[in-house]
């Protein structure tokens, strides 16, 4: 598989320089070259694979023949070893839970998957990878379990101080051994500035091996197309109008979503469900795109004012506004409209769901008063627990702690407070 950047100034690549690489030199995200639908059959028996046939099949030309498909189908067994339960709530909706994994985040896999790759890619390398990554709440966590003690690789993490959840926190500020924390003054755009500022930085390039394991790097991005494909197989009997509702922060998830769409699924539209980070929102309505800084909000992984991937999904559509138009929805809710779904969850269907689903949800219910025929999947993309004071406080009742959450809550803070680019820029140098 050949990709090539989004900005048309870098040669095209590999799938494994991709990887290595995370941004092109030319700053732009990279694009595979080519999406070859997969054989109809596949979808007509569907039913009848594994999630680990599934993704195999749908993964394998996008990694071409650069890594082995024996190790191939191993990489995916360790990434996909847990559960996509679906929640039916009525003939309308359904929710498919992706927080089961490690770190209770729809992120475990494609955080899992790229560590994999990336450590077979750097198994016979004496330099060290460094992996710099941006999160807005759920990635870091992901990234920093994904990619423990993974040999040859070290990971440093910039987060917004005070701007994710307490629990967020520690799952990326207390594992320790290959994992740096840095706790940024800032929100999550300067910290994701940062990052692509430090790719193009050849005081650090010249000097390190800098990769990104935000969804801006294909091997974080394309395995999320999984997802789509899982839930598809489960409820093709029961309905033909599935349409996938999104939680949407930097447009990764959803974007793998249409990959998955190019490939064949049998899903023609798609709802993207925004906080008040809403510039994708205003640009299906205006046709102006107009990023402006991020606002905090209870469904912080998605507090992302200039979504990374949505060139991604321009591309995917031919830069045609009318075709993605008529491929998407998007619908923007507030902080007091989140409160009220997470209650209504509760109450009337007896689900605890966290900010980010509550907004999926919001969508769901949005898309469906023009088009009542459809069933709607909501993808919830974390546990409740990772936001507990608000689902506490909004439905007053108690909610279950996992054992993964548990484990980590007593566990010290280990962080380093930046506050400018120089600063990062220094400490890269030093380690």
């Amino acid at each position: 598989m050949t990709y090539y950047s989004l900005n048309r100034k870098a040669p095209e690549t590999t799938f494994k320089d991709a990887v290595i690489r995370g941004l092109a030199p030319d700053k732009g995200l990279y694009f595979p070259k080519e999406i070859s639908p997969l054989p109809k059959a596949f979808f007509a028996t569907i039913a009848h694979k594994t999630n680990h046939e599934i993704a195999f099949e749908a993964i394998k030309q996008f990694v071409g023949t650069e890594i082995p498909e024996p190790i191939l189908k191993s990489i995916i067994e360790e990434t996909l070893n847990f559960n996509f339960p679906i929640i039916n709530l009525n003939d309308q909706i359904s929710i498919l839970e992706l927080f089961h994994g490690q770190t209770m985040a729809f992120k475990d896999v494609g955080a899992r998957f790229m560590a994999r790759c990336l450590g077979f890619f750097n198994r016979n390398n004496n330099n060290e990878v460094t992996v710099l990554v941006a999160t807005s709440g759920d990635t870091g966590g992901a990234v920093a379990n994904g990619f423990l003690g993974v040999k040859g690789v070290n990971v440093v993490i910039l987060y917004p101080s005070g701007k994710v959840s307490k629990i967020q926190e520690k799952q990326l500020t207390t594992l320790g051994k290959n994992i740096t924390a840095i706790e940024v003054d800032g929100v999550f755009d300067d910290c994701q500035d940062m990052v692509k500022r430090a790719f193009v930085d050849t005081d650090l390039t010249s000097t390190m091996q800098l990769t990104s394991a935000n969804s801006i790097n294909i091997a974080r991005w394309l395995p999320q197309l999984f997802y789509y494909l899982f839930a598809y197989k489960a409820l093709k009997p029961k309905y033909d109008d599935i349409v996938f509702c999104v939680p949407s922060g930097n447009y990764g998830n959803i974007c793998a979503g249409m990959v998955a769409q190019k490939l064949g699924l049998p899903v023609e539209h798609f709802v993207a469900a925004n906080n008040a980070n809403d510039a994708v929102v205003r640009y299906m309505d205006t046709k102006t795109y107009n990023p402006k800084p991020s606002m905090a909000t209870l469904s912080n992984a998605m507090d992302v004012g200039n979504p990374s991937n949505f060139v991604r999904i321009q591309e995917l559509y031919n830069n045609s506004f009318e075709d993605l138009k008529s491929h998407l929805s998007t619908f923007s809710f507030s902080d007091t409209e989140t409160e009220g779904a997470i209650l209504e969850l509760f109450n009337a269907h007896n689900y605890i769901a966290d900010p980010h689903g509550a907004i999926g949800y919001l969508g769901a219910k949005a898309y469906l008063k023009k088009n009542p025929k459809a069933h709607t999947v909501v993808l919830e993309t974390a546990h409740p627990t990772k936001f507990l004071d608000v689902v506490k406080r909004v439905i007053q009742n108690k909610v279950e702690i996992p054992v993964q959450i548990r484990a980590i809550m007593d566990k010290p803070k280990s962080s380093i407070k930046i506050a400018t680019y120089k600063e990062l820029k220094a400490l890269l140098l030093e380690s």
